[in-house]
């Protein structure tokens, strides 16, 4: 019926932007099949130009020209499924389809809950399933796609061998897409082809007889998908996607593959900030609240005070450095360091300085109040003590390497680390109560939980240690280095990472709860508030995800990375950006 062309888009003369064109040749001489064919045709445009996920291809325009009718869409570089299964005489790594069948889910999901009314596939198979150059997922061919209504009949379509016995009776349900897609994993796994065998046969040719390096536990997923009676089926994407997530913590395959969780909010457009108070440079920093005004520093050499409600400018304070750090903030004084080699006590409500102390080098370290001092260290080298009231050093502590840790202050210690690769641990006399040695330096803020202290470092490693001994409890490896400061849940610890991901791990073993893998790296660090985590990215958006299982809630883009810590004051949600923008959100 019809062809897809590679083409070029001319409305960009300078660049070659390819796209693909879906041509459909409408020769049938009965005038109601052919308004059927139409008909079928531009509902795959209706659906695609409502729909927004990473694993759909954009839609850019449709148009009719005599007796063909065109789609203009993304082309996705790659190849599908089919493909990829003549291309090979090989099976599939189980992780692998492990991988790109939690990506199908996360889409059939998407689809599955569409709002306003859900949506089902009715052509799961390996030729409608791309694998782009990243080796992720993308969905095409949404030509019988079908709104989805209880009780309502239609037409039998879809492809023989993939799919459910209940599609051939013409009733289209969400287990329908779940069968489909086991049908799919069962030929990628056996490299036995449904469609030259006897319909819903799939218990006539078990996977591990087949392939015996298959897990018993995937099998058993497949084959949960694949039962005859839909209400013998998983109940729904979500849940078969547990079940594979499940599996592949238990065999490893989360540590040997890239599984991404694609998941989109359905409406981003919606998400609009309450105000955006625009800086004259950026903001890498964490902002603090208090009294309803927002604290915030930025690269122009200025402290910002502003207005909590309205976004108003409330004043500033010139340093001569850019702040790159979060201020402090106890009985109405503002503790701040800067690039100008200063700590400077700054009166919360006036803006005026009560004092400055001097370092001997920038001071990137945020500040934290305790025992009457506040504690920060330097690019000098040193950790100090610096009394509250007169502004006197009580100690420093030299490290014998840069200080832009945040130091985490206990009741009994203090816990910090250096770029040489050390985490210090001191008592308020600044003696070393222990020390522990990485392989590379330490940016990253620590947090102490229970007795345990958690940190990254730039060995790409998330370490937990004994707070008391600074023996390693565990240790988890991230795909590269990381400066976020982790965060913790009930059973989680929650960190980001350079490789892109925010991962969350079980704060006791180490074993990988879930990862959210983002466009860019993860300088920021997470903060969680009620249920949710919210992290932002050098791809420039604001991250709200949901902190048991890493689903995406909503995403904000601003204009530049975010590298600092978003905070929650008054069910508002605050955080700067390297826009040069501090933005503020209703929750």
């Amino acid at each position: 019926m019809g062809s897809v062309y590679r083409a070029r888009d001319l409305h960009f003369p300078n660049v070659v932007k390819l796209v693909a064109v879906k041509e459909m040749i409408n020769a049938a001489p009965d005038p109601a099949v052919r308004a059927s064919i139409v008909q079928t045709f531009e509902r795959e445009a209706n659906i695609l130009a409502t729909l927004s996920h990473p694993a759909i291809p954009k839609i850019f325009d449709y148009f009719t020209h005599e007796e063909r009718s065109y789609l203009v869409l993304e082309y996705i570089h790659g190849k599908d499924l089919e493909a990829l299964l003549t291309d090979t005489s090989q099976f599939f790594p189980e992780d692998q389809v492990i991988a790109w069948s939690i990506e199908i889910l996360d889409l059939l999901q998407f689809l599955h809950t569409h709002k306003p009314e859900p949506i089902i596939f009715r052509d799961m198979k390996p030729s409608n399933v791309m694998i782009n150059q990243n080796n992720h997922v993308v969905m095409v061919d949404f030509g019988i796609a079908k709104i989805f209504r209880e009780g309502q009949r239609g037409t039998m379509v879809g492809t023989e061998g993939y799919s459910p016995p209940e599609q051939y009776r013409g009733e289209a349900t969400m287990q329908a897409d779940l069968y489909a897609l086991g049908a799919t994993m069962h030929h990628l796994l056996t490299r036995h082809d449904p469609r030259l065998e006897a319909p819903f046969t799939f218990a006539e040719r078990p996977i591990r007889q087949i392939n015996a390096s298959i897990s018993p536990d995937l099998e058993a997923i497949v084959n949960t998908a694949l039962m005859y009676n839909p209400n013998d089926r998983f109940p729904s994407a979500q849940a078969m996607k547990d079940a594979l997530m499940a599996v592949a913590r238990k065999t490893g395959a989360l540590d040997r593959v890239d599984i991404r969780t694609m998941q989109v909010a359905p409406s981003e457009s919606s998400i609009r900030p309450k105000w955006i108070y625009a800086c004259e440079d950026e903001i890498r920093g964490s902002v603090v609240c208090e009294n309803n005004v927002v604290y915030v520093g930025a690269l122009d050499n200025n402290l910002y005070a502003v207005d909590a409600q309205s976004g108003g400018f409330v004043w500033k304070y010139a340093t001569s450095g850019g702040i790159v750090s979060r201020p402090a903030l106890a009985d109405g004084v503002l503790y701040v360091g800067s690039e100008d080699a200063h700590v400077y006590a700054i009166a919360a409500k006036s803006g005026q300085m009560i004092w400055a102390y001097q370092t001997d080098g920038p001071v990137r370290s945020s500040p934290r109040v305790a025992e009457g001092h506040v504690f920060f260290g330097c690019d000098d080298h040193y950790l100090y003590a610096v009394n509250l009231v007169a502004a006197r050093r009580l100690w420093r502590v030299e490290t014998g390497g840069m200080i832009r840790s945040s130091p985490f202050v206990t009741k009994d210690f203090l816990y910090f680390g250096n770029d040489e690769g050390e985490f210090h641990c001191l008592d308020f006399r600044g003696q070393t109560k222990w020390k522990f040695n990485t392989k590379r330096g330490i940016v990253s803020s620590p947090l102490v939980d229970h007795d345990t202290v958690y940190f990254c470092g730039l060995d790409s490693q998330l370490y937990a240690l004994d707070a008391r001994s600074g023996w390693a409890i565990w240790r988890f490896r991230m795909g590269k280095g990381s400066i976020s400061s982790p965060c913790r849940t009930e059973t989680g610890v929650i960190a980001g990472s350079a490789d892109g991901n925010i991962y969350c791990v079980d704060a006791g073993s180490a074993r990988e709860i879930w990862r959210f893998k983002t466009d860019h790296q993860v300088s920021g660090s997470p903060l969680i508030w009620k249920d949710t985590v919210y992290c932002g990215s050098a791809d420039g958006y604001l991250y709200a995800l949901d902190y048991r299982t890493g689903r995406l809630r909503w995403k904000y883009m601003t204009g530049g990375a975010i590298t600092g810590t978003p905070v929650v004051y008054n069910d508002t949600l605050y955080f700067g950006s390297t826009d040069h923008n501090l933005y503020a959100f209703e929750l």
